[in-house]
Parts: structure tokens; C-alpha cells; sequence
């Protein structure tokens, strides 16, 4: 008797695992595939608009920026530097022309390759 409720048990054991991986690669239904593909859908979406907007600012930001005028803020977005570094420009106003920013040590050579096309000196 003893051996026949093993072996009962190990029967059901059984059928139950094998249920449970049934489960787990069972196919999805056309339903649920809708679903799913309207929810990538949707958030493709919302992801297209971000993209667009980004260009969209990209396109309005200023080409160039003055550096006797802009601001520490105007300075670290336009020309992507750091805040030392804008506070660097800052302190050694006025400028005469946008080389000066090496000649008074503001930014190095090499940093000032990278943002020439993007500063300018207004009188």
C-alpha cells in the first residue's frame, strides 16, 4: 500500500511539472500578440516624438554665443563646458576678440579648436 501512494505521488508530481512547462512555452494567442504589438507600437511612438523634439531644439538653439554677454548657463549648453570652465571665461571679461580666450588662458588650445564656430565678441 505503502509503495502505491509513492508511487501515486510520484505520478502527480510528475504530471504537474510537466503542466507547468506545458505552460511556460505555450504559444501566444493572436490576442495577446495584438496587444503586445500595439503597446511597441504606441511607445515607438511617443519615442519618434522625443526624437523630433530634440532636433526640433537642436535646430533653435543659437549658432553662436558672445562671450562678454552670455551667462554661465548660456556658456556650459552652447559650447558644452564645464562650470569652471565658464567661470574661467566669466572671470577674464572683457574680450576683444574670441582668441583671447587662450591668450588669457580661459580655455586651452585644443578646447578652443572645438568651440571657435560657436563663439563670438559683439561690441
Amino acid at each position: 500500500m505503502r509503495g502505491l501512494n509513492v508511487l501515486f505521488s510520484l505520478i502527480l508530481g510528475s504530471a504537474l511539472f510537466l503542466a507547468g512547462c506545458t505552460s511556460c512555452t505555450q504559444q501566444q494567442s493572436p490576442d495577446q500578440i495584438r496587444r503586445e504589438t500595439a503597446d511597441a507600437t504606441s511607445k515607438l511612438k511617443q519615442d519618434t516624438v522625443a526624437v523630433a523634439q530634440g532636433v526640433k531644439e537642436g535646430i533653435a538653439k543659437p549658432k553662436t554665443v558672445d562671450i562678454n554677454a552670455a551667462s554661465k548657463d548660456d556658456l556650459i549648453a552652447a559650447l558644452s563646458i564645464t562650470g569652471a570652465q565658464a567661470d574661467k571665461i566669466i572671470a577674464d571679461r572683457p574680450y576683444d576678440n574670441p582668441d583671447q580666450l587662450v591668450t588669457k588662458r580661459a580655455v586651452t588650445n585644443a578646447e578652443y579648436d572645438r568651440i571657435r564656430d560657436r563663439v563670438t565678441v559683439k561690441k
